[in-house]
């Protein structure tokens, strides 16, 4: 210990050797960087299309829509419902929502392969929880009812009364001439709207791999957001006896898959297991509402327990911590290392004390994997030697039990990811494995351009495309809204302080949309736009943060949170964000509104 450190870095005293570790994750990631970049997944077109097909709803048909109405809001997810119930609350009336799914939902209603669930506490992740009165029914809600509760949302706020689902937006423009958004669809519509809303979601589109010989596969094949139950049997409880004589193959071990493949295990005849990097996984500890503890809440708890989480991961280091879930716990770590307030550190100490808390705690999930797993290679392999938050945290009750099957056999491509894809099966290292059935868990598309992932462009005024401006990276006010484009608000991870519990995020900007639009209406203005003067300064401000959040992420192993590990993207999963994190993002919010000048604002 020196004498200007109130910490340790001895490794007989902690624990572990940090600079082993810090090696050893190099390596680990070194060896798993491909040159291709994103340029290892492929879109699901052509032959592929029929991984995009809709399981879930029969196709309706109408004819093409040329009305108007005064909100128009792309997506139906949270995102969408919170927008919805927002302004509602303020008194907008028409309303319009837009989705290509068959209802609300997003990726609740695309997610329904068996054993989905939220990996944030349900108690703060579902939205609306004091406004709709409700209190789910266990501590990690299961997919069934986070749908459900999407449309109850829709429900209580009056959403279904003018929405378009199973159509796809494809161009928006803006008619300066009658100051309306026009808004063209794939069936021919081409509706008129005052304000629009885009709360697509990231977490929609989905992304396959580009292995060579994937159209070849002459077995069955889904993507785990289409899961196919006619072909499996089951449902999202499980159950998948159709299984029963099949074998299974499954590609990805991120988070769908940490889900789903405890069922595939214990209904496949043999099911393997192809992973390229292994996902963190920790004790979920999921267990039913207590009665008596629900029975105690007050209103307002929702609130003061989503504030509450937030402000712990934002690096309050609070006392209090409401959750305390394996999210929470590394901040719980940090203040176990320090002798003495956290808060007097430098910011150059803060930075080492949270990457020892860091090792410490990956260091506990390495040692779960030990102690649950029976053959030790296996227990190896599913080891992840990485920083927590380089990919997205795990928790799971069944998943590394899974591997004591004998009918399960985890094929660890040591991070060079499969080799080929035959008629009969997949290739790893010359081993050919045959399997019947081949599902994809591999994600979404992410961290390309807004516009490629939203599927359509926007044309603002003077011809203005949002896919041109925002080539270079993401420009907005507050992460809300765009210069040249008037009456558009976009909802998201756009430049705003990131947050794990992204419901969060997105109630905050659709608070912060409604009282935009309830002031405008107060002064009688049928015109909203970020001045260039606001636009400019807030970017200023996101660019003065620098690369720090880069450079952390540039050591990490590859995924969609560094682009793959590749060079440094402008249009990455959470680039140019606010690097004062989401608790000062929210501060300067609502402070924003205690001014009550609109500054930043062109209001004609």
């Amino acid at each position: 210990m020196t004498a200007t450190k109130p910490y340790s870095t001895d490794p007989s005293e902690l624990g572990f050797d940090p600079e082993a570790l810090r090696q050893k994750y190099a390596f680990e990631r070194d060896r798993r960087i491909r040159k291709e970049g994103f340029g290892q997944y492929r879109d699901a077109k052509g032959k592929l299309e029929d991984y995009m097909i809709d399981h879930y709803a029969k196709p309706i048909e109408r004819e093409p829509l040329t009305d108007e109405v005064e909100f128009a809001i792309i997506g139906g997810g949270y995102g969408g419902l919170l927008a919805g119930a927002r302004l509602r609350e303020v008194g907008v009336e028409s309303i319009r929502v837009i989705d290509r799914a068959g209802d609300f939902g997003g990726t609740w209603y695309w997610n329904r392969y068996p054993g989905a669930q939220c990996d944030i506490e349900a108690y703060v992740y579902m939205p609306l929880l004091d406004e709709l009165n409700y209190v789910p029914t266990e501590r990690y809600a299961h997919a069934p009812e986070l749908l459900e509760h999407s449309i109850n949302i829709a429900k209580h706020y009056d959403l279904y009364r003018d929405t378009c689902f199973q159509t796809e937006v494809t161009e928006i423009e803006w008619d300066d001439n009658s100051k309306r958004w026009i808004i063209h669809t794939n069936r021919g519509d081409a509706m008129k709207a005052q304000y629009i809303a885009m709360a697509n979601g990231p977490l929609t589109r989905p992304k396959l791999p580009g292995i060579p010989g994937i159209e070849k596969f002459k077995g069955h094949t889904f993507h785990t957001s289409r899961w196919d139950y006619d072909y499996t049997g089951g449902s999202p409880d499980g159950g998948m006896d159709k299984l029963n004589d099949k074998r299974v193959g499954i590609i990805g071990t991120g988070a769908t898959a940490i889900q789903c493949i405890p069922h595939l295990g214990e209904d496949a005849k043999h099911l393997y297991v192809f992973q390229r990097t292994p996902s963190s996984v920790d004790a979920r500890h999921n267990a039913p509402t207590d009665p008596e503890w629900k029975a105690k809440l007050k209103p307002g708890w929702h609130k003061r327990r989503v504030v509450n989480f937030n402000e712990t991961l934002g690096g309050g280091y609070a006392d209090d911590d409401m959750v305390g879930d394996g999210w929470t716990d590394i901040f719980r770590n940090v203040g176990g290392i320090v002798t003495g307030n956290v808060d007097e550190l430098t910011e150059e100490q803060k930075d080492e004390v949270f990457e020892l808390a860091d090792f410490k705690k990956m260091q506990e999930i390495r040692d779960r994997a030990e102690t649950i797993v029976e053959d030790k290679e296996t227990a190896d392999k599913l080891k992840a030697y990485y920083r927590q938050f380089c990919k997205r945290p795990c928790f799971h009750d069944e998943y590394l039990q899974t591997y004591n099957r004998p009918s399960v056999t985890l094929v660890d491509t040591e991070g060079q990811g499969v080799d080929e894809i035959t008629e009969k099966g997949v290739v790893v290292q010359g081993v050919e494995y045959e399997v019947d059935c081949l599902i994809f868990s591999t994600g979404f598309e992410v961290g390309t351009s807004y516009t490629r992932q939203s599927g359509y462009d926007l044309i603002g005024k003077n011809g203005t495309r949002l896919s041109e401006k925002w080539a270079d990276g993401l420009r907005t006010h507050h992460g809300l809204t765009t210069h040249d484009f008037p009456n558009c608000f976009v909802l998201g991870f756009t430049q705003t302080g990131v947050t794990p519990n992204a419901t969060h995020m997105l109630d905050e900007q659709a608070s912060q949309m409604a009282y935009i639009v309830s002031e405008a209406r107060k002064r009688g203005a049928q015109v909203v736009e970020a001045t260039q003067e606001a636009e400019d300064e807030w970017c200023a401000t996101c660019d003065s943060y620098g690369d720090k959040t880069e450079r952390m992420l540039a050591q990490c192993t590859p995924g969609y949170y560094n682009n793959e590990g590749g060079k440094a993207n402008k249009n990455g999963f959470i680039s140019g964000q606010y690097g004062g994190g989401a608790v000062k993002f929210f501060q300067i919010l609502k402070e924003w509104r205690e001014a009550g000048n609109l500054q930043g604002l062109d209001i004609s």
